[in-house]
């Protein structure tokens, strides 16, 4: 076991603060103090990943001008992280873009320290940020949810240059003994882990989700855990979880502030504005597209009157401000190109987000012959047919979801025939998102994003 302490907390949030208050020993800052807080995303990832982190943090009182996040360009790491790779970044960029976030973030606050919140590959550039780029000096606590901090395998011949690979010479320079007691975080600066107990498609013994099904990966559950930090389970929750579910929040607030959250909901603001960036994969600005909204009714996907908002795209791909009502069901037209056109279908806003960000989804060679495409995405978690309640156009579970595992995060529904616009549904644990067919003949695809 790499932790100092491991703690088991409840899948559910509020329960898990129970039994973080005993590891809770002074912490700073105080409750009162809120410094800025920088939220780093993962491999090929968003910012927009954590609108719900946010979300939550504004709920309890945090100051809505002290929490960042950012889309870093090429987010994708290079398959080795010596050779360049066009539309992906090393572990040097990585940090080095880091460095100028946080350099600009203590500028515009006037503060002296901040706290970084990383998810997954996050948790590298992080580490590597602090412990080689000078962040120990700034930076005063760290929570690293699924963080591969041991790689993804440590297999002798197979891809040991890659920075998911725990032979590669990051990952042993990282996790290299530091101070008396040999941990492997930075000394200075307060630490915090958060996984799976064993639902983690990256921290896995078995090979499956590296395409190496039965073939040991040499790293087990514990994987993304540090001698030195405050190293927390999660039950049953999956890789993206661990930073993005009320459970990942509550934890991560006991550690900030010595309490437990008030709520790990989300309580709706009066007045809700939505903005955030059209982007490739790449994170880059998707210039000349446009954002076209529509009121939607819930139930059916029906656009309720003429477009309430749209705006052409420029260098900084920002698509909004658009003024939103908290109990509307929108419709997002992405039309670009060289993607063609994506109908994104959400639920209501219940509050203000700069991080509403539009990707594209593009028609592929397999969807031939198919009048219409529509994907089922949940981006800030997987789906586990175990574990979850779900239904995607009266199937259940979705096409493409395995009957054991956390490791595909959303469905693809091809349409064969033709015929009018019909209504799809995508339904998880809760959450409903209803959209409409669109021809796929004619470049246009569906997407059902849930937002929990």
């Amino acid at each position: 076991m790499h932790s100092r302490r491991t703690l088991l907390a409840t899948a559910l949030g509020l329960a898990s603060t129970t039994m973080l208050t005993a590891c809770a020993t002074a912490p700073s800052p105080s409750y009162d103090d809120r410094p800025p807080v920088v939220f780093v995303h993962g491999n090929g990832d968003s910012a927009a990943l954590w609108q719900t982190t946010v979300w939550r943090f504004e709920t309890n009182g945090w100051p809505r001008d002290r929490l960042f996040a950012f889309d870093q360009p090429n987010p994708l790491a290079r398959d080795d992280d010596a050779v360049a790779q066009p539309g992906r970044s090393s572990t040097g960029e990585s940090a080095v873009f880091l460095k100028a976030e946080v350099d600009r973030v203590l500028k515009a606050t006037g503060a002296s320290k901040v706290v970084l919140i990383g998810n997954s590959r996050g948790g590298n550039t992080i580490r590597n940020y602090v412990q080689n780029g000078g962040g120990a000096a700034v930076v005063s606590h760290v929570v690293l949810g699924g963080n591969p901090a041991h790689g993804i395998w440590s297999v002798k011949g197979f891809r040991e240059n890659n920075e998911f690979s725990g032979l590669s010479g990051f990952m042993q320079q990282l996790n290299a003994p530091k101070g008396p007691n040999g941990e492997e975080v930075t000394p200075g600066v307060k630490w915090m882990t958060l996984r799976s107990d064993n639902n983690d498609k990256y921290a896995q013994p078995d090979g499956v989700w590296i395409g190496a099904p039965g073939k040991p990966t040499n790293i087990g559950f514990d994987g993304p855990a540090l001698k030195g930090a405050t190293n927390v389970v999660l039950p049953r929750v999956d890789h993206r979880e661990t930073s993005f579910s009320p459970a990942a929040f509550a934890a991560t607030w006991q550690f900030l502030t010595g309490q437990a959250p008030r709520t790990t909901g989300v309580e709706p603001d009066p007045a809700v504005v939505l903005d955030g960036r059209a982007i490739g994969a790449e994170n880059l600005a998707l210039n000349g597209a446009r954002v076209t909204v529509y009121t939607v009714d819930p139930a059916t996907g029906a656009r309720l009157g003429d477009a309430v908002f749209t705006k052409a795209i420029g260098a900084d791909g920002r698509w909004g401000p658009f003024k939103a009502r908290s109990d509307a069901a929108y419709e997002f037209v992405l039309a670009t190109p060289s993607y063609g056109t994506t109908h994104i279908y959400r639920s209501a806003f219940p509050r203000s987000s700069r991080l509403v960000n539009l990707r594209p989804e593009r028609i592929v060679p397999a969807d031939n012959g198919a009048s219409s495409v529509v994907v089922f995405t949940r981006p800030r978690g997987y789906f586990d047919a175990q574990r979850d309640t779900m239904r995607f156009d009266g199937k259940s579970p979705p096409a493409g979801v395995p009957a054991r595992g956390s490791g595909v995060a959303s469905s693809r529904l091809r349409i064969e025939g033709g015929g009018a616009p019909r209504a799809v549904t995508g339904e998880f644990n809760g959450e409903r998102v209803t959209g409409l067919t669109w021809p796929a003949a004619n470049e246009h695809t569906t997407v059902l994003e849930l937002t929990y």
